[in-house]
């Protein structure tokens, strides 16, 4: 029976917390999409759930949400988990705290911490404020992002606008002392009336006493990182048996694609060094607002290359290119644009035998599975922290995936993923 079911708003980091699991020696399975009450529940020690609920619209991501643990908590978890990014991206309405609100209501709790830290991506949270690498959240490149633009680091302030219950802190002098005083601080916090408390964390020591102090918590809130400490915790109260490779997947065959639609900092760079390696296309949704159109593009040009060499179609930009096709089409007529490009030229490109696609951002990798029917996932090694390659086994002849968050991976990324699976075949 699974110990742990997660609830992920989007794609990418659920397959980044799966992979953190199964790290760990957690048996873990990614389902996409709500599950159906007739699916059966997979043999795993944790389930997640992967949503595309991020940007949509409050009472969407709420019902989403809510029907997810539904299902989960039928399929007997005994703990919840809000998988949300590691750069707390949401705007002053939401989703992150009507949505963690409506499942503690689900859950009848009354608390829950709240930790994005990922210090192996470089994500810290002192004294409540959230750091990427050495820059505050709000001057990291997050504050331009073209969906959720986060100009705010203290987390406090950040959830505190999108909940009814109070926000408290457990800071870095009360982690650095263990898990038996995060509890106390836990406990502390809730006798006061706090809903939740952000979490200091810096290092993996830390993420490792907070999961210790999780150990009878109902509902965590968080990153990837804040679920390094359960397993081992876990098999400290005798839940959890000891697994062996956890991360094998069924050899790559194939040609092998990249689909890039993030516009983060991190993206930009990877298909920049892509371009002198590997054959490049980059659209331009601006020229051409049309995803039909942009689709046929890069399908022509596919079709030109010669078919022994892995392939890079990118419709990231730049973001003074994305605020102009913001302006033009508004905020989420030019997310759907490029979304729906990029799912058609994905569809395009299983059809002509890829079977080793990464998808680069979480909206798009939403769009990229949906669009190809991928229901279950299977998780195996990491190529890059937080980004491991999957197998989707209902696609016909099999398909490896990595569905990258767009801040994830070094410039090297497309390339180190690749020769990964061809090591292995």
């Amino acid at each position: 029976m699974p110990i742990l079911g997660c609830v992920a708003d989007d794609f990418t980091g659920a397959t980044d917390l799966a992979s953190t699991l199964v790290k760990e020696g957690a048996r873990t399975v990614q389902l996409l999409g709500v599950p159906r009450p007739e699916d059966p529940v997979p043999t795993a020690d944790a389930i997640v759930v992967a949503l595309k609920s991020r940007t949509a619209p409050v009472h969407e991501a709420v019902a989403e949400s809510v029907a997810a643990l539904d299902w989960l908590l039928a399929a007997g978890c005994r703990q919840a988990f809000f998988k949300v990014c590691s750069t707390f991206d949401s705007t002053d309405a939401g989703n992150i705290g009507p949505v963690a609100d409506a499942l503690l209501a689900r859950l009848g709790a009354g608390f829950a911490p709240v930790c994005p830290a990922f210090p192996a991506n470089g994500r810290t949270v002192y004294l409540g404020h959230l750091f990427v690498g050495t820059a505050l959240l709000n001057e990291s490149g997050m504050e331009n992002h073209p969906l959720t633009p986060m100009r705010d680091a203290n987390l406090v302030r950040v959830l505190g606008r999108q909940t009814q219950g109070g926000v408290g802190l457990v800071p870095f002098a009360t982690v650095a002392q263990g898990a038996g005083a995060i509890r106390s601080a836990f406990r502390a916090l809730g006798e006061e009336g706090r809903r939740y408390a952000i979490v200091d964390a810096l290092t993996e020591a830390h993420l490792r006493a907070i999961g210790a102090a999780c150990d009878a918590v109902t509902l965590m809130v968080g990153g990837s990182g804040l679920a390094i400490g359960l397993p081992e915790t876990w098999r400290a109260a005798g839940l959890l048996a000891a697994h062996g490779d956890a991360a094998r997947l069924p050899p790559a065959t194939g040609r092998a694609a990249v689909v890039a639609g993030s516009c983060s900092r991190a993206t930009l760079d990877q298909i920049g060094f892509a371009r002198d390696r590997v054959p490049t296309l980059t659209l331009d949704p601006l020229a051409r607002p049309d995803p039909l159109a942009l689709a046929g593009e890069a399908i022509a040009w596919i079709d030109a290359q010669a078919p022994d060499r892995p392939l890079v179609i990118a419709a990231s930009a730049t973001p003074d290119r994305v605020e102009a096709l913001q302006r033009r089409l508004g905020r989420e007529a030019a997310g759907q644009l490029v979304e729906r490009t990029l799912a058609e030229v994905a569809d395009a490109l299983v059809a002509r035998g890829v079977r080793r696609l990464v998808v680069a951002g979480g909206e798009t990798s939403g769009a990229v599975v949906s669009r190809l029917g991928v229901r279950r996932l299977a998780i195996g090694p990491e190529i890059d922290p937080g980004v491991p390659w999957t197998y989707a086994p209902d696609i016909a002849g099999g398909l490896h995936l990595a569905l990258k968050s767009g801040n994830f991976g070094g410039r090297d990324f497309f390339l180190k993923a690749f020769a990964m699976l061809e090591e292995g075949r």
